[in-house]
């Protein structure tokens, strides 16, 4: 590969991370050449070869990821799952909560592993495989976070009445918009359990990256 190839294939990669990064369902042209620092031009060509092996979905100015994207994470949820189980137990022991990893798949999300405390008398049951609404809960929320903001997010009685929920993105794995979460029956401390989120999710992230 020459060096002018892998600049481009960096510059690919780069747009693809500000695509899954963004804020809302999708991002305008402009919006991305902010984020990658190149201009509008150079982002219209880069954005070819990515919407033709279907990683990304144009239309109009508005980008978002595309099906290839979600048949690229079907694949990566083995180790996903693996990487996320003994950081799953070590947060619902230290919480006193029930701990999830769940994924946003269009517009619904997808909990693809779990870890209940093992110290509770009671504690919520969080299905794996159930699936909500990505607007909704604590997890809707902090997928929504802006990179530089907050690092998470709570919920009360969303997407369950009486269910208090905590969460925060993993951030930088390409392709996939995921966050780890907590729910709990009893009001937590969200300052304390988010700051325990967002450094469970960076080391996460880390992980996957190894």
């Amino acid at each position: 590969m020459t060096r002018e190839s892998s600049l481009t294939l960096d510059r690919g990669l780069a747009l693809l991370q500000a695509v899954a990064d963004a804020a809302g369902a999708s991002a305008t042209v402009t919006d991305l050449a902010k984020a990658v620092g190149m201009s509008r031009a150079a982002v219209y060509r880069l954005l070819v070869p990515l919407t033709e092996r279907g990683l990304v979905w144009r239309e109009g100015s508005r980008v978002r990821l595309g099906a290839g994207v979600l048949r690229l994470a079907e694949q990566m949820l083995p180790q996903l799952r693996a990487s996320a189980r003994p950081i799953l137990r070590a947060l619902a022991d230290d919480v006193g909560a029930t701990a999830h990893l769940s994924v946003a798949e269009g517009d619904q999300v997808h909990v693809v592993a779990v870890a209940e405390p093992t110290l509770t008398t009671f504690h919520v049951a969080y299905r794996l495989g159930s699936r909500h609404p990505v607007s909704r809960g604590a997890v809707g929320k902090a997928l929504s976070l802006r990179p530089k903001g907050r690092g998470w997010a709570a919920a009360v009685g969303d997407p369950q009445p009486g269910v208090y929920g905590v969460a925060a993105p993993v951030r930088g794995i390409v392709g996939i918009r995921a966050a780890l979460g907590v729910v709990s029956l009893v009001a937590l401390d969200n300052a304390t359990v988010g700051a325990q989120l967002v450094e469970a999710a960076s080391a996460l992230a880390d992980a996957l990256r190894d």
